[in-house]
């Protein structure tokens, strides 16, 4: 069995942060590289938004590496990564804008997810709501 890294942002007033309290100082070597991932992942989806007038509600980013080495080493290394991109919309019409710009940052736009692409395979997951009352 291999061991796992993951690491989880949230976006509070116009930062990311760690949930809970946590901090960076607590991260190892490798979940700091994946901390940095999903804040630049995060800054680059609300950089693209951001030119559409499109604000959030909430936007948390969760990256899992999987490692070579059932324990945490200093040679462990990365063999795949998966990005969760957990957002909640304002209105169900940015639902659509939103999803585009995960795609586009995910894609070719965020340059510490293009890093990570060089060293193992990275997949996404987009989970999007909104809970704009429809009216009649």
């Amino acid at each position: 069995m291999n061991n796992k890294q993951k690491v989880t942002v949230e976006l509070r007033n116009g930062k990311f942060r760690l949930p809970d309290g946590a901090r960076l100082e607590e991260l190892n070597p490798k979940a700091l590289l994946l901390c940095a991932t999903a804040q630049c992942a995060g800054l680059t989806v609300m950089g693209i938004l951001a030119k559409d007038h499109i604000s959030l509600k909430r936007l948390e980013i969760s990256i899992e590496g999987t490692l070579d080495t059932e324990k945490l080493q200093a040679d462990s290394r990365f063999m795949r990564f998966n990005v969760a991109y957990n957002v909640e919309c304002r209105t169900m019409s940015d639902q659509h804008l939103v999803s585009e710009a995960i795609r586009d940052a995910q894609d070719r736009l965020c340059g510490l997810i293009a890093l990570l692409k060089c060293a193992a395979p990275v997949t996404h997951e987009i989970y999007i709501v909104s809970n704009e009352t429809v009216k009649a």
